[in-house]
């Protein structure tokens, strides 16, 4: 990664302390304010050398050693946008993507990291987020960042190294954990998973906190020991790239015909057909959601119990509780 010249270094200053402002703006930090000093000190553009906009012709590159100034201050200014950037594409599909600098704020502001913890990152991506808890943990080795593809992990490590960040990067099944760097205090995924991976939680200490995507919301699970525990959704919405390397259902087609048009817009109801896809069917889903008065992300958790993991509504002990696999 070749060292940026010096209009480019401004531009990137005044981007990214634009962007703090904008998520501060947001509310993001009030979970937790240190995340502040972690965004406006970590150089976003460092793990980004090049992303893809998509564009009326398909995606367009942008790339910061362009020989063209504009382009280069197109692509430090896109850095710093609160969006999610696409970083890599296989046959067109995107694998791999920088998450939205808001959404990283809270999920990690929602992790209530303290100081001393291990903490396990999922899906390394740039290296971004994984240099974000570095910089809240401060020195130590106390930070592990895996993904299962090398050219992920090679090119997140050396982001990192040129960031002035050094956390331990594994190239692995993320689902699996890694159980050479346990026991975790705070498990993060930033890519969505179709349950809640029962390695992890024998990783992890007593007490310990997982924050994870799941069927478009954010789940935060506590673990109470290595095959138990139990959390409920954030309000949040999140959509993520799937875990590549897990056990995963093919999602298929869900036809939303015959639904009323209020169903079909709502966000919540979405939620709902994601978490109980296999178990309600649309109609049923439909029905539950209007009895129970359009319940919010919040309403709903997951309770991880030895070889059982099921979502419910409310209460985990019902009336409404649906299997995950």
């Amino acid at each position: 990664m070749g060292a940026y010249d010096a209009e480019t270094d401004r531009l990137a200053v005044a981007a990214r302390e634009a962007l703090v402002r904008e998520i501060d703006a947001e509310g993001a930090f009030a979970g937790d304010p240190v995340w502040r000093e972690a965004f406006a000190a970590v150089p976003r553009h460092l793990f980004v050398p090049y992303y893809y906009v998509a564009g009326p012709r398909g995606y367009e590159r942008r790339w910061g050693e362009s020989p063209d100034p504009e382009a280069r201050g197109r692509w430090v200014r896109g850095a710093y946008e609160d969006v999610p950037l696409a970083t890599r594409l296989r046959d067109g599909e995107l694998v791999s993507s920088s998450s939205q600098p808001s959404l990283m704020a809270r999920m990690l502001a929602a992790l209530a990291v303290g100081d001393g913890h291990r903490v396990l990152e999922v899906g390394a991506g740039t290296g971004y987020n994984a240099a974000l808890l570095a910089h809240r943990l401060g020195a130590g080795d106390l930070v592990t960042t895996v993904d299962l593809e090398p050219e992920i992990t090679e090119s997140a490590r050396r982001h990192l190294q040129a960031a002035g960040f050094h956390p331990a990067v594994v190239t692995g099944d993320g689902s699996r954990g890694v159980p050479e760097r346990a026991p975790f205090d705070r498990i993060i995924a930033t890519c969505e998973l179709a349950t809640v991976p029962r390695a992890w939680l024998a990783q992890c200490r007593p007490g310990a906190r997982i924050l994870t995507p799941l069927a478009t919301g954010l789940l935060a699970l506590t673990v109470r020991d290595a095959s138990r525990g139990e959390g409920r959704f954030l309000p949040t919405p999140a959509h993520f790239v799937p875990l590549r390397g897990a056990d995963r259902p093919e999602p298929g087609g869900v036809s939303l015909a015959g639904l009323p048009g209020r169903a079909r817009e709502q966000e919540t109801f979405r939620f709902l057909l994601a978490l109980t896809r296999g178990t309600l069917d649309p109609q049923e889903a439909c029905a539950l959601w209007e009895r129970e008065g359009m319940p919010e992300r919040e309403r709903y958790g997951v309770t991880v119990d030895g070889e059982h993991t099921w979502a419910w509504l409310d209460e985990p002990e019902g009336p409404y509780a649906w299997p995950l696999p």
